[in-house]
């Protein structure tokens, strides 16, 4: 029983000596393990155009609403909602019986009051009654006349007609419809849309960065000098018009910390119209701005971050402070230098002193966009 005791504790013995040999291979097979390969490049300066995009809404660059200038009834509505008509054309029609009635009495009042004049002047000429008399009889008549052409303008006024060249927008008044000069509403509005204009709007801090990117001294020449604009239509697609800034309403509306701009659009194919929506893309050139990809970097605790490759082939994080997006780019503002080197990819594996292999990238195939690829 001894010597099978001795036997199991010799063997046990060896057995640890084995398992101890085995660990310490294994560590040192570990330790000797080269540091993994990660792509890096140098940073460049590049310049480089971002857009950012506004909610935009359009209108012909005029809006003239129809109104009748007296009372009626419509009689007749001569357009159809989105007809193209020209200026003086006639788009409604009012009842004029009554107010024909009118003018033959008024008409008859200018009679009476002509025959009045016409029977006191050789009465006066012959000294039977004083000339007072005549000059009211006058008097009288003029104010006949006056009557009279107040109730035939109210006849002209029952055509109504258009007042420019445009787009008759909705018909708000059918025939039979009672309407007046009082009114809200308008019979119609017609609209020219050869050009439109196009309202977005800045907050203050997107104002003052517009202004002082623009060239020029004054605010009218920094409009002057604001670059070419984008619109984005309604489907997606990119419309075929650049537009200019023209105008802002120069005040900050303190409700809303916005300030309203006003840009033109060309519309030879009258693709656009009164009430159209949109985005408006506006191009930010960033001159000789250091760019990364956005793959480089990752999120943490609210900050913007990547990893430098230190001395030694170390890797160490840098918090960078990002100034604008494009495309698959940040443009950094601060956090890095032109010469300083970064990981391009892989960054999910690294962590904050750990030894890489780097591979040499060059900047721009790091930069370039990461092909999507689409699989059915």
């Amino acid at each position: 029983m001894k010597i099978n005791k001795l036997y199991s504790i010799i063997a046990l013995s060896v057995f640890l000596v084995i398992v101890s040999c085995g660990n310490s291979e294994q560590k040192q097979t570990i330790a000797e393990a080269p540091p993994a390969p990660f792509p890096i490049t140098k940073i460049q300066s590049k310049t480089v155009t971002g857009y950012t995009e506004y909610p935009v809404t359009i209108e012909g660059i005029v809006n003239s609403d129809v109104r009748a200038k007296t009372s009626g009834y419509v009689e007749k509505v001569y357009v159809d909602e989105g007809q193209k008509v020209s200026k003086g054309q006639l788009l409604f029609k009012l009842e004029t019986q009554s107010l024909s009635q009118d003018a033959d009495a008024a008409k008859a009042l200018v009679n009476v009051a002509q025959v009045e004049v016409n029977k006191l002047i050789p009465l006066v000429e012959k000294n039977i009654i004083s000339a007072v008399q005549l000059e009211t009889a006058k008097a009288n008549l003029e104010q006949a006349k006056a009557n009279y052409s107040g109730v035939t303008a109210n006849i002209g006024y029952a055509t109504i007609k258009s007042p420019i060249d445009g787009y008759v927008g909705s018909i708000n008044f059918r025939e039979g419809a009672l309407i007046s000069p009082s009114d809200v509403t308008p019979l119609t509005t017609v609209s020219e849309i050869s050009q439109v204009y196009a309202f977005f709007s800045f907050n203050e801090a997107q104002y003052i960065d517009h202004l002082q990117r623009s060239e020029g001294k004054t605010k009218a020449e920094r409009i002057k000098n604001s670059p070419d604009l984008s619109l984005v239509l309604a489907n997606g697609k990119l419309y075929s018009e650049k537009g200019r800034i023209q105008t802002s309403t120069g005040q900050i509306n303190q409700s809303t910390g916005t300030i309203k701009i006003r840009a033109a659009f060309d519309n030879p194919n009258e693709i656009l119209t009164n009430g159209n929506s949109g985005k408006i893309r506006f191009p930010i050139e960033y001159k000789d701005a250091i760019v990364v990809p956005q793959s480089a970097t990752f999120e943490q605790q609210g900050n913007i971050m990547l990893f430098k490759l230190g001395e030694n082939n170390k890797v160490e994080t840098s918090i960078v402070k990002v100034k604008g997006t494009v495309d698959n780019l940040y443009v950094i503002e601060s956090g890095l230098n032109p010469n300083d080197k970064i990981i391009v990819s892989g960054i999910g594996k690294l962590r904050n002193g750990m030894a890489i292999s780097p591979q040499d990238t060059s900047f721009d195939d790091a930069i370039k966009p990461v092909a999507t690829l689409f699989r059915n």
